[in-house]
């Protein structure tokens, strides 16, 4: 009997054990970069020992593969939650609005990004993930993002038909790489501005981002029908 309590008085512990290292592991990839950031500064960040991180993770590709599902998995959701009620809203085969299918891809990382207390990490990691793409992080991020990928993909080219799939993928790198600069580095905009700009507010980020981007899309697929021509 006094086996068992233990056993699930464990449960809880050990949970909070598994969040700590993720907690950790988040806010050091943050600053240093996920390359940079060795298992040793996490487990002293979070206070355990080597083997609670072995227990919970088995290795490092296994914990950044945690900390990024942790936080995709849910702006994704909100992601797709969005895109289902303009999708609901336009009907079977009722048009999109390119500035709304943006809006609905952007706004979860920039609510992320001031208003979820133990997300506050994230959008720099993301900023940080964006730029350290290669080798098994790039498949890891692609496999959390495959399905976002092809779900927006197709509402922009519905949205925007007369894109071709070269631009919409020219105009998506591109747009994204605005996104990832701004979470990296949105601190620049205080200076570029001379302080007239606040980064932390994410509706106005918001706002100037889906202008860019659509701006971006657009162009490109007007250059299209200048090059058929």
């Amino acid at each position: 009997m006094n086996q068992a309590i233990e056993t699930v008085d464990q449960v809880p512990r050990a949970q909070d054990t598994k969040e700590r290292i993720l907690d950790a592991a988040e806010r050091l990839f943050a600053d240093n970069g996920f390359a940079a950031t060795s298992l040793r500064q996490i487990t002293a960040e979070a206070q355990v020992n080597l083997a609670a991180v072995n227990y919970h993770f088995q290795n490092k590709e296994t914990l950044i593969r945690a900390v990024l599902h942790r936080r995709i998995g849910p702006i994704n959701k909100r992601r797709f939650d969005l895109l289902d009620a303009l999708e609901f809203a336009a009907g079977d085969s009722g048009p999109l609005v390119l500035e709304e299918v943006l809006r609905a891809f952007l706004l979860p990382v920039m609510e992320a990004r001031t208003s979820c207390p133990e997300m506050r990490h994230w959008p720099r990691l993301l900023g940080r993930l964006y730029t350290e793409l290669h080798g098994s992080l790039m498949e890891m991020f692609q496999k959390e993002m495959a399905p976002a990928g092809q779900r927006f993909t197709a509402a922009i080219q519905r949205a925007e038909p007369g894109l071709t799939p070269e631009a919409l993928a020219w105009g998506l790198h591109f747009g994204i790489g605005a996104l990832a600069h701004f979470l990296a580095a949105g601190e620049l905009l205080r200076f570029i501005s001379r302080g007239t700009v606040d980064p932390d507010d994410h509706l106005e980020a918001l706002g100037f981002l889906v202008t860019y981007m659509t701006g971006g899309l657009r162009a490109l697929r007007s250059q299209n029908k200048e090059t058929a021509q």
